[in-house]
């Protein structure tokens, strides 16, 4: 299955996203329950990629609990470093998360994350930027590539913003004793963001793993007065989700999948119900005639992320 679940909606009771819904998340516990349940539906589903990350709350210690219940060598745990959760589970933080791509705080996180082996197959720089100069920080170079040798890891990195493909294209440049660092990439990808289609082919050809994330663009898919100015999109979409009889979030996932090919695709999903729906992206398949009215929707990466950027945690 090429579809694997992210789990930042799973550790955080609130999330940047357009909710269609109102949800309560004030009983921590009950928080808690609900998002084990949620590995558990995707593992009966047949999904064995799990994505996590110290910056999504209690996102790693919970799927490390839910790992204590599993014996199956086919799962794959992928988590990151670079983010410290700080909104204590607090509805009205206004700082929910703080990045740090230092060396300090790479040691101090991996002494967590360490735990996540055997199952941890990947581990990768959560939202890595130009800004920060971790992509030119020997320190941090050297460690990924020593836990790469020693604990047999995929070493990726996460992008966000207008910029993905240049960042993309410098880590792929990034060489330690002559070897490249970077094996697999994590890239927000959508109909409306389709820039990684610029490097995606070099980026199968060099033999690199792709994780797509935001496939749903945060819940912008969805038909939302807020956004009037995706009318057209809601039309398209709609119309292909009659077609196929699944819904609008189906439609998108199946499209990153077969435009993005041997890709996996992260769902978002914050409960079982989300879940349910989003596999059902293996129930059909998109016509040409299909991905290229997809496609027509695309929208400028300045647009995308400028739009991103007003979401609010809730």
């Amino acid at each position: 299955m090429n579809l694997g679940l992210g789990t930042a909606a799973l550790g955080r009771p609130q999330y940047i996203n357009v909710r269609q819904n109102s949800t309560n998340n004030s009983d921590l516990e009950r928080f808690r329950n609900h998002s084990f349940q949620v590995l558990e539906e995707a593992y009966d589903a047949g999904i064995r990629y799990f994505d996590t990350a110290p910056g999504y709350g209690l996102a790693e210690e919970l799927v490390l609990e839910w790992l204590r219940t599993k014996n199956d060598k086919t799962i794959e745990i992928a988590t990151k470093w670079g983010y410290t959760y700080t909104a204590n589970f607090d509805a009205n933080a206004t700082v929910h998360e703080v990045k740090e791509h230092s060396l300090a705080k790479l040691n101090e996180q991996w002494n967590f994350s360490k735990q996540l082996l055997p199952y941890l197959k990947v581990y990768q720089i959560h939202s890595a930027t130009l800004e920060t100069g971790v992509l030119e920080n020997t320190e941090v170079l050297a460690q990924l590539t020593s836990l790469k040798k020693e604990h047999h890891l995929k070493i990726g990195l996460t992008t966000s913003g207008t910029n993905q493909v240049e960042v993309i294209k410098k880590a792929l440049e990034v060489l330690v004793d002559g070897k490249p660092v970077f094996d697999l990439f994590q890239v927000t990808y959508n109909f409306l963001d389709q820039s990684l289609l610029q490097i995606s082919d070099e980026l199968i050809k060099k033999n690199k793993s792709i994780v797509i994330k935001e496939a749903l663009a945060n819940g912008r898919v969805f038909r939302n007065k807020t956004y009037p100015h995706y009318n057209d999109l809601y039309t398209v979409l709609e119309s292909l989700s009659k077609k196929h009889s699944v819904g609008v979030d189906a439609i998108s996932l199946k499209y990153c999948e077969q435009t993005i090919p041997n890709s996996v695709v992260l769902s978002g999903a914050s409960s079982t119900k989300q879940l349910k729906e989003n596999v059902k992206l293996n129930d059909f398949s998109l016509s040409t005639h299909d991905i290229k009215r997809l496609n027509s929707c695309k929208i400028s990466p300045e647009l995308y992320w400028s739009e991103r950027k007003k979401l609010k945690w809730n």
